[in-house]
C-alpha cells in the first residue's frame, strides 16, 4: 500500500532550504534558517547529501564552496568536520539529519529531499538513503521524503515503506541539466511514478502545464512545485499545484 502525504503538507507553505536568508544570519539548511520556519509555522524543505563516514548531513551542494567556509566534495570529507565546518555568513557548522529531525520534532511537516549521489541518476546509489532511513526511524510527525533519481526513492520504499515519498520532476531541458539527452528525455514524461509507489511529485513551476502533470493530478496524486519567489509566482502555481516550496519571500498561510 503506498503511503500519503499527511494533509499538513498540503496546507502551510513550504520554505525551501528552510526559510534561509544569508543576510539575516539564516544560510540555506542552517539551524536558524529552520528555527524561523518553525517560528512563522511554515513547512520545511531541506536537502541531505552524504559525508565520508556514511552520515546524512542536511546540505544542498555537492561541494563545499558556495555555502561553507570550505572546499571540496562533501562526501570527501568526514561528518564530524563537516560539523565544524562554519557555514557561511554564520559561525554554526553544518548540521546532520538526526539533529534536525529532533529540531523540528514533528511541529510543522518536514520535507526531505535526498540528493543523487550517482552523479547521472543512476542506480549507483545506497549508503545516503541508508543514513536517511535510520535516523526517520521512531520520528514521529508529518515527513516525506523525496529525490529527483527515481532509484533513490525505490530504495527508500524498500527501506522504510511506511514513509510517503515522491519525486522531484522537472522539464529537464538539456541546456540546463549535466546529463545525456536520452536521460532528460526519459525522466521528463516521469515515467517511475507507479514503479517506486510515490504519492505526490514536486515539480518545477515553469513546467507545471506539462499534461504529464494533469494525468498525474487526475489519478489522485498530489502535485507540489518549485521554487516560488514570489506572490505572483505563487498564484499562477497554485492554478496546478495544491502547495509550493517558496524562497525569498514570506508566503502567505492559506485561510
Amino acid at each position: 500500500m503506498t503511503p500519503h502525504l499527511d494533509r499538513a503538507f498540503l496546507g502551510a507553505p513550504l520554505a525551501h532550504r528552510a526559510l534561509h536568508d544569508v543576510r539575516d544570519g539564516r544560510p540555506e539548511n542552517s539551524r536558524a534558517a529552520i528555527k524561523a520556519a518553525i517560528e512563522h509555522g511554515y513547512g520545511i524543505e531541506i536537502d541531505v547529501q552524504l559525508s565520508a563516514d556514511n552520515a546524512a548531513m542536511v546540505f544542498h551542494d555537492y561541494a563545499l564552496d558556495r555555502l561553507a567556509e570550505g572546499s571540496g566534495l562533501v562526501r570527501a570529507v568526514s561528518a564530524s568536520a563537516l560539523s565544524n565546518t562554519p557555514l557561511r555568513g554564520v559561525s554554526e557548522g553544518i548540521p546532520d539529519l538526526p539533529e534536525v529531525l529532533g529540531m523540528v520534532s514533528g511541529r510543522v511537516p518536514l520535507l526531505i529531499e535526498i540528493k543523487d549521489q550517482d552523479g547521472a541518476m543512476g542506480d549507483r546509489i545506497g549508503p545516503l538513503e541508508a543514513a536517511t532511513a535510520a535516523a526517520l526511524e521512531g520520528y514521529e510527525g508529518p515527513v516525506a521524503v523525496m529525490s529527483f533519481n527515481p532509484h533513490s526513492v525505490a530504495h527508500m520504499r524498500a527501506l522504510c515503506p511506511d514513509i510517503p515519498r515522491g519525486l522531484v520532476t522537472s522539464a529537464y531541458d538539456p541546456d540546463d541539466w549535466p546529463l545525456p539527452k536520452a536521460v532528460c528525455a526519459h525522466l521528463r514524461e516521469i515515467p517511475d511514478y507507479d514503479r517506486v509507489g510515490a504519492s505526490f511529485v514536486s515539480h518545477e513551476a515553469a513546467d507545471l502545464a506539462r499534461p504529464r502533470i494533469a494525468e498525474l493530478k487526475a489519478r489522485g496524486a498530489n502535485i507540489l512545485c518549485w521554487t516560488i519567489k514570489s506572490p505572483e509566482a505563487e498564484a499562477e502555481a497554485r492554478k496546478i499545484a495544491e502547495n509550493v516550496t517558496f524562497e525569498g519571500y514570506l508566503a502567505a498561510h492559506p485561510g
